[in-house]
Protein backbone atom coordinates (compact mmCIF):
# COMPACT_ATOMS: atom_id res chain seq x y z
CA UNK A 1 0.00 0.00 0.00
CA UNK A 2 1.06 3.37 -0.57
CA UNK A 3 2.35 5.41 2.46
CA UNK A 4 0.38 7.99 4.73
CA UNK A 5 1.86 10.58 6.64
CA UNK A 6 1.42 10.48 9.87
CA UNK A 7 -0.40 13.15 11.38
CA UNK A 8 1.44 15.19 14.36
CA UNK A 9 0.04 16.72 17.41
CA UNK A 10 -0.22 19.77 15.07
CA UNK A 11 -1.72 18.18 11.70
CA UNK A 12 -4.18 15.89 13.51
CA UNK A 13 -7.12 17.41 13.50
CA UNK A 14 -6.35 18.45 9.78
CA UNK A 15 -5.85 15.03 8.82
CA UNK A 16 -9.03 13.96 11.04
CA UNK A 17 -10.90 16.64 8.77
CA UNK A 18 -8.95 15.11 5.38
CA UNK A 19 -10.37 11.52 6.95
CA UNK A 20 -13.99 12.74 6.71
CA UNK A 21 -12.99 14.53 3.08
CA UNK A 22 -13.26 17.70 4.34
CA UNK A 23 -10.57 19.98 3.39
CA UNK A 24 -9.35 23.10 5.71
CA UNK A 25 -6.95 25.79 5.60
CA UNK A 26 -5.18 26.94 8.59
CA UNK A 27 -5.99 31.01 9.09
CA UNK A 28 -4.38 33.01 11.72
CA UNK A 29 -7.07 34.67 14.10
CA UNK A 30 -4.85 37.94 14.14
CA UNK A 31 -3.74 38.84 10.85
CA UNK A 32 -5.70 36.46 9.31
CA UNK A 33 -2.89 35.19 6.96
CA UNK A 34 -4.34 31.71 5.64
CA UNK A 35 -0.92 28.47 5.54
CA UNK A 36 -0.33 25.23 4.83
CA UNK A 37 0.82 22.83 6.53
CA UNK A 38 -1.86 23.79 10.07
CA UNK A 39 1.23 24.37 12.87
CA UNK A 40 1.12 25.84 16.23
CA UNK A 41 2.18 29.21 15.48
CA UNK A 42 1.48 31.82 12.63
CA UNK A 43 4.14 31.65 10.25
CA UNK A 44 3.72 35.53 9.43
CA UNK A 45 3.21 37.01 12.47
CA UNK A 46 4.08 34.57 15.07
CA UNK A 47 0.37 34.35 16.89
CA UNK A 48 -0.88 31.00 18.38
CA UNK A 49 -4.16 31.59 17.49
CA UNK A 50 -5.12 29.41 14.66
CA UNK A 51 -8.09 28.08 13.27
CA UNK A 52 -8.76 25.71 10.58
CA UNK A 53 -11.40 27.07 8.31
CA UNK A 54 -13.46 25.20 5.39
CA UNK A 55 -11.71 25.49 1.96
CA UNK A 56 -13.18 25.87 -1.69
CA UNK A 57 -11.27 22.41 -2.24
CA UNK A 58 -10.18 24.31 -5.79
CA UNK A 59 -6.76 25.54 -7.06
CA UNK A 60 -4.38 26.23 -9.69
CA UNK A 61 -1.84 23.87 -10.92
CA UNK A 62 1.48 25.60 -10.89
CA UNK A 63 4.47 23.32 -11.70
CA UNK A 64 4.11 19.16 -12.12
CA UNK A 65 6.21 16.52 -12.58
CA UNK A 66 5.49 13.17 -14.25
CA UNK A 67 7.16 10.26 -12.58
CA UNK A 68 7.41 7.35 -14.92
CA UNK A 69 9.39 4.75 -11.94
CA UNK A 70 7.95 4.79 -8.33
CA UNK A 71 8.48 3.69 -4.76
CA UNK A 72 6.76 -0.39 -4.14
CA UNK A 73 3.01 0.80 -4.28
CA UNK A 74 2.87 3.55 -6.92
CA UNK A 75 1.78 2.70 -10.43
CA UNK A 76 3.63 4.77 -13.20
CA UNK A 77 3.26 6.90 -14.63
CA UNK A 78 1.81 9.54 -12.06
CA UNK A 79 1.81 12.78 -11.46
CA UNK A 80 3.04 15.39 -8.48
CA UNK A 81 2.01 18.85 -8.40
CA UNK A 82 2.29 22.17 -6.72
CA UNK A 83 -1.33 23.43 -6.26
CA UNK A 84 -1.70 26.87 -5.27
CA UNK A 85 -5.30 26.80 -3.44
CA UNK A 86 -7.82 29.36 -3.67
CA UNK A 87 -7.30 30.12 -0.34
CA UNK A 88 -3.48 31.40 -1.23
CA UNK A 89 -1.75 28.44 0.54
CA UNK A 90 0.03 25.80 -1.96
CA UNK A 91 0.41 22.26 -1.13
CA UNK A 92 2.46 19.27 -3.28
CA UNK A 93 -0.05 16.46 -3.73
CA UNK A 94 -0.43 13.64 -6.08
CA UNK A 95 -2.76 14.75 -9.38
CA UNK A 96 -5.41 12.28 -10.46
CA UNK A 97 -6.19 12.12 -14.05
CA UNK A 98 -6.69 9.18 -16.75
CA UNK A 99 -4.88 11.92 -19.40
CA UNK A 100 -1.16 12.52 -17.84
CA UNK A 101 -0.60 13.99 -21.08
CA UNK A 102 -3.28 16.98 -20.80
CA UNK A 103 -1.85 18.10 -17.70
CA UNK A 104 -0.84 21.76 -18.07
CA UNK A 105 0.62 24.82 -15.86
CA UNK A 106 -2.38 27.25 -15.19
CA UNK A 107 -5.13 23.84 -14.88
CA UNK A 108 -8.16 24.42 -13.09
CA UNK A 109 -7.99 21.60 -10.57
CA UNK A 110 -10.27 20.15 -7.08
CA UNK A 111 -9.74 18.45 -4.24
CA UNK A 112 -9.94 14.70 -4.53
CA UNK A 113 -9.81 11.74 -1.38
CA UNK A 114 -8.07 8.91 -1.99
CA UNK A 115 -8.44 6.20 0.52
CA UNK A 116 -5.44 4.37 1.93
CA UNK A 117 -6.35 1.76 4.28
CA UNK A 118 -8.24 3.84 7.58
CA UNK A 119 -7.21 7.00 6.33
CA UNK A 120 -7.77 9.43 3.18
CA UNK A 121 -4.76 11.07 1.44
CA UNK A 122 -5.37 14.87 -0.25
CA UNK A 123 -5.25 14.61 -4.04
CA UNK A 124 -6.57 16.94 -6.71
CA UNK A 125 -8.21 16.47 -10.23
CA UNK A 126 -7.97 18.99 -13.11
CA UNK A 127 -11.32 20.19 -12.83
CA UNK A 128 -13.19 19.83 -15.99
CA UNK A 129 -15.60 22.60 -15.79
CA UNK A 130 -12.44 25.53 -14.96
CA UNK A 131 -9.47 23.95 -17.13
CA UNK A 132 -7.80 26.20 -19.25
Amino acid sequence: MKPVAPPTPDTQEWFDLIDQQRLTVPRCRSCASFFLYPRSSCPRCGAREIELVPAAGTGTLLSFVINHRGPAGFDAPYALGMIELAEGPRVLTGIVTDDIDALAVGDSVRAVFEERGERRVLNFAPDEEGTR
